[in-house]
């Protein structure tokens, strides 16, 4: 495994600065926006693309650094009921991926979206209710009518490009958990899969580990994210894990994001790390930094201290005891 972070962060740096402070921390790897909720600073699609230069001058300056691109992230909703939301996130994806073909990655990430409740829906609905049954008409119709058509789509765009999709399971979209990311894949093709981040599994009640198995077991690991989450019991009795409380109200929410190893320990970490290695994910782990407790070089210095004594970077080998 290769220990890496999502550049996000750095967005106030240039991207020779973004390069120097990540290669002084001892990463491997980027992960660089190309637009949407993550913003381009590091990764300007219409200055990279179609043009080889460009590229090559960009790489260069990694692979001087000893770092390479582990995916490239262009989260946002290219499902949203508004075609002026969406239509702008369906090029911005396309073009991602037509990008990272060119440059050799082999992810992008994104979120799968999610739609409305109708075609003249405004905003999109998420639905988290079995029942009233409403609930299940309008899901059903959000799979069969818009998610699988456009996703499949994107899956054999993606596959003639020699590129995964790698879906964030997150809250308020479609597939936010292991069950709607195998859901999806099952029916639209093994070009997608998860980008898999721990901090969204902890909040819905998922443990990682757990989650890690079921989609390593089926191969749906395409790309992997470090990011922890803590439980605030008390307004968890109040408010339940559907916490609408805006996140930088930390003190009155259920659950908030934390740097690794501040919302669970070393051993849940290393406990982690070792199920990705025995599901044979032997990619990047990406960190992602969004503690609203810390500064960035803080959390991120943090982060990288805490996972590189868990970070399974060596062969196996033969099992010379057996």
């Amino acid at each position: 495994m290769k220990l890496g972070v999502f550049t996000v962060l750095c967005s106030d740096r240039t991207f020779d600065d973004m390069v120097d402070y990540v290669s002084s921390k001892g990463l491997e790897a980027v992960e660089l926006g190309t637009g949407g909720y993550p913003g381009n600073a590091h990764c300007q699609i219409e200055e990279l693309l179609d043009n080889p230069d460009n590229q090559q001058e960009m790489l260069q300056k990694l692979a001087d650094k000893g770092l390479m691109i582990s995916a490239l992230s262009c989260h946002s909703n290219p499902l949203h009921p508004q075609n002026k939301v969406a239509d702008p996130a369906d090029k911005l994806l396309r073009n991602t991926i037509k990008l990272a073909s060119q440059l050799g990655v082999q992810v992008v990430n994104t979120f799968s979206g999610c739609p409305g409740d109708h075609d003249g829906a405004l905003y999109p609905n998420w639905p988290v209710a079995a029942w009233p049954h409403d609930y299940q008409e309008v899901l059903k119709w959000q799979w069969e009518e818009k998610l699988i058509p456009y996703w499949k789509d994107i899956n054999d765009f993606a596959a003639s490009h020699h590129v995964k999709i790698g879906l964030e399971l997150h809250g308020g979209f479609s597939v936010h958990t292991p069950a709607t990311m195998l859901k999806l894949r099952e029916a639209c093709g093994t070009a997608i899969g998860a980008n898999l981040d721990p901090s969204h599994m902890w909040w819905q009640g998922i443990d990682p580990v757990e989650a890690i198995k079921i989609l390593g077991d089926a191969d749906a690991i395409h790309h992997f994210h470090a990011k922890d989450t803590i439980i605030d019991q008390q307004n968890m009795n109040r408010q339940g894990l559907t916490d609408m409380t805006p996140y930088n109200e930390m003190r009155s929410r259920a659950w908030y994001f934390r740097t690794v190893g501040f919302g669970h320990g070393r051993k849940a970490w290393a406990d982690i790390t070792s199920a990705l290695r025995l599901v044979g994910y032997d990619y990047v782990v990406s960190i992602e930094h969004e503690d609203g407790l810390m500064s960035i070089d803080e959390g991120f210095t943090k982060a990288v201290e805490n996972l590189q004594p868990v970070i399974l970077k060596e062969q196996v080998g033969e099992m010379w005891w057996t």
